[in-house]
């Protein structure tokens, strides 16, 4: 991923938290096939030196696991908001016109080799605290014990775990760094305007980093 200076992110707390509250990730692999790309929800584990670790499963009918398991590099794509910025965000527009449209983004880039884990208690562990996770803003949070437990011992040899151990981990926040103060608050404001979750975690977003340049 091309990352110009001004728009790298290294904070490994920061990316991590991006993984969590954008966690299907794109997982790409290059199989006997050429590449393959799978939306996956996956859960992070930042215990792991030095980047954690990623969790996921995969029915057992996908390719995925068979093909690019071993010591294959792995891509898992994790992006955040993202919006589209107007040139008539920028006070330089009326300056000079000296402007064109953009797109503003956060993102993360996840490598590592893929390693299969092809055990029912370890799928089951993983769906618990998966659903756990997803579950817990629900005024009725569902449980895996709520369905029927010979649906879920049937379900079970259907699935495969995979586990990716994070070996690269890079973070691209463009958020209208390049930008002078100006043009910044003017796509803050902007955003706030058009509203929507995405806009203004993106408003948000230029708002923190612009604090930082400031």
């Amino acid at each position: 991923m091309y990352i110009p200076s001004m728009f790298e992110e290294t904070r490994l707390d920061v990316m991590h938290q991006l993984m969590r509250e954008h966690s299907l990730g794109t997982f790409v692999t290059l199989g006997p096939d050429g590449l393959n790309a799978n939306q996956l929800p996956f859960e992070i584990d930042s215990g792991d030196p030095p980047f954690g670790t990623l969790r996921a499963h995969v029915a057992r009918a996908n390719p995925v696991w068979r093909d690019a398991s071993g010591s294959v590099e792995s891509l898992t794509v994790f992006q955040g908001a993202r919006a589209y910025i107007s040139p008539s965000f920028y006070a330089t527009k009326k300056e000079h016109g000296k402007v064109v449209p953009t797109y503003n983004y956060m993102v993360v880039h996840a490598y590592g080799p893929l390693r299969v884990i092809d055990d029912p208690q370890w799928v089951r562990a993983q769906l618990e605290r998966l659903t756990g996770a997803h579950e817990a803003g629900q005024s009725e949070a569902w449980k895996l014990s709520d369905a029927p437990a010979d649906f879920i011992e049937k379900l079970l040899p259907s699935l495969v775990g995979i586990e990716i151990p994070i070996t690269r981990l890079l973070g691209k926040w463009k958020v209208s760094q390049n930008q002078p103060r100006l043009n910044r608050i003017g796509v803050e404001d902007g955003l706030r305007t058009r509203g929507g979750s995405e806009a203004l975690a993106m408003a948000e977003a230029v708002a923190n980093r612009g604090n930082q340049i400031a």
